[in-house]
């Protein structure tokens, strides 16, 4: 298995011959209803589109998961599997092939990967966005992607996961709190799923973020204090902080269900 780091909450997942683009902000500036003054975010130089995608996948419908002007880029004839929410955004670029995915349900792609929705974070009082799972059918090997640190605890029957994309460290805003739930988050579903490998996402690559809102968001922690956290806990997947745009071979070993090695 292969990731590659893309900023912000976009990732290149290569499992089963499958090149999967999770969240994909490519090119262009990233805000929130095209309001600069509370949020932008930028990068020196635009990443260059992947030359193999098998598949889009998307968790939420915010222009941090779903970017409109990387999806106007991509070509609609690549495969989309997205939230409920992500797929509204999805559509108005007429994609030829958009899978909407409930939680629970799955989607298989080219025979080779399993992709099944798991629910996600709250966006507002009454929609959950998704978390996916994604599993190579040869080997086993299990990846777990969430982006904003909600677990829910329907994943614990899935054990053990191989390796877990979630925050490890908070992000919060005055009054309201965590908005990005890392720490014990991330250790809760570390004890969960006894990932050989982690990785954080959502707050880091090669970018640069301005306007009133980031001189709100207070960052909590960081990966080297996570490390320690899970050495306090007997915990031993490995914590990866892959560099920006670099290719990264996981390393994994066979597990029985039980964890130990076969």
């Amino acid at each position: 298995m292969y990731l590659t780091y893309l900023d912000s909450n976009s990732w290149l997942i290569e499992m089963g011959g499958q090149s999967i683009l999770i969240d994909p902000w490519l090119i262009g500036s990233l805000t929130f209803a095209n309001l600069d003054w509370l949020f932008k975010g930028s990068r020196p130089q635009e990443r260059p589109i992947p030359e193999k995608i098998d598949l889009i996948l998307l968790s939420q419908g915010l222009e941090d998961h779903a970017h409109p002007p990387t999806l106007k880029e991509l070509d609609r004839n690549i495969p989309v599997v997205a939230s409920e929410n992500a797929a509204k955004v999805v559509n108005q670029f007429d994609y030829q092939q958009v899978n909407s995915l409930a939680h629970g349900e799955t989607f298989t792609l080219n025979g080779t990967v399993e992709i099944t929705a798991t629910p996600g974070s709250p966006i507002g009082p009454t929609l959950v966005e998704n978390g996916y799972l994604l599993k190579e059918l040869e080997t086993g090997f299990t990846l777990y992607y969430e982006p904003h640190g909600y677990h829910s605890e329907s994943l614990k029957k899935y054990t053990p996961i191989d390796v877990v994309i979630t925050p490890l460290i908070d992000l919060g805003l005055p009054l309201i709190g965590s908005i990005i739930k890392g720490k014990q988050k991330a250790l809760e579903v570390a004890q969960w799923l006894q990932p050989q490998v982690m990785l954080p996402t959502a707050a880091g690559g090669d970018v640069m973020f301005e306007g009133l809102l980031m001189n709100l968001i207070k960052p909590e922690g960081t990966v080297e204090e996570f490390r320690s956290l899970l050495q306090q806990h007997n915990i031993s997947a490995q914590v990866l902080e892959p560099k920006s745009g670099e290719r990264t071979l996981l390393d994994l070993q066979k597990r029985t269900v039980s964890g130990v090695s076969a």
